[in-house]
């Protein structure tokens, strides 16, 4: 016979947390495995096992709920970027840093939640405000990250690091959307394998 004791009651507090908690994970993955298309209140509410009502409570849209599904993913690999970017000291580990993370977010689909959402604010203005908002701290820490690999390189001063930032933020983007498209990655690792020889080679010509 159990033994009596305290109730263990989850507070209303604990379960509106748990809902929000269900449904953001479930937009996360139907936005991996359905894109953005098939992201409805009725998909993503199944999938966590509630009330399509629900999402609308809690978020007040799906455009909402979508939002904090990217915002949950960006926050967990900005941590994994972070700690990745301490390691850097030198062009050639920001090389290999990157092609690492980058097969990462391949293999978790990660990246395939934000390319999701460019593609669904193409045709929304006012989501696209909030997308382009969430890209820019990806930006800046791009900048961040190759201010710091160049810092005792002749070559930190020559370097546009804000131009240099926006083009590999834009170009991680295009490849994972390539990649998913035909499967290949070859050619993004092709890349990688270019710039992590340019990057030796400027390291030894410094």
């Amino acid at each position: 016979m159990a033994k009596a004791g305290k109730s263990s009651r989850v507070s209303p507090r604990d379960r509106s947390s748990e809902t929000r908690r269900a449904l953001v994970d479930a937009a996360i993955t139907t936005l991996k495995t359905e894109g953005f298309v098939g992201a409805s209140a009725r998909t993503i509410a199944s999938r966590a096992g509630c009330n399509q009502g629900l999402v609308f409570y809690h978020f007040g849209s799906v455009a909402n709920l979508l939002l904090a599904a990217l915002d949950s993913v960006s926050a967990s690999r900005r941590e994994r970027y972070t700690a990745a970017a301490n390691e850097v000291t030198s062009a050639t580990d920001l090389v290999a840093v990157a092609a690492a993370i980058y097969k990462e977010d391949l293999d978790s689909g990660h990246v395939r939640v934000l390319a999701e959402m460019i593609a669904g604010a193409m045709s929304d203005p006012d989501l696209g405000v909030e997308v382009t908002a969430r890209i820019a701290p990806w930006t800046e820490f791009a900048q961040h990250a190759i201010s710091t690999a160049l810092a005792d390189s002749p070559l930190a001063s020559l370097v546009p690091t804000a131009d240099v930032a926006y083009a590999i933020v834009a170009l991680y983007l295009g490849l994972e959307m390539l990649t998913q498209l035909d499967g290949n990655r070859a050619p993004a690792t092709a890349l990688f394998s270019h710039a992590s020889r340019l990057a030796a080679l400027l390291s030894s010509t410094s």
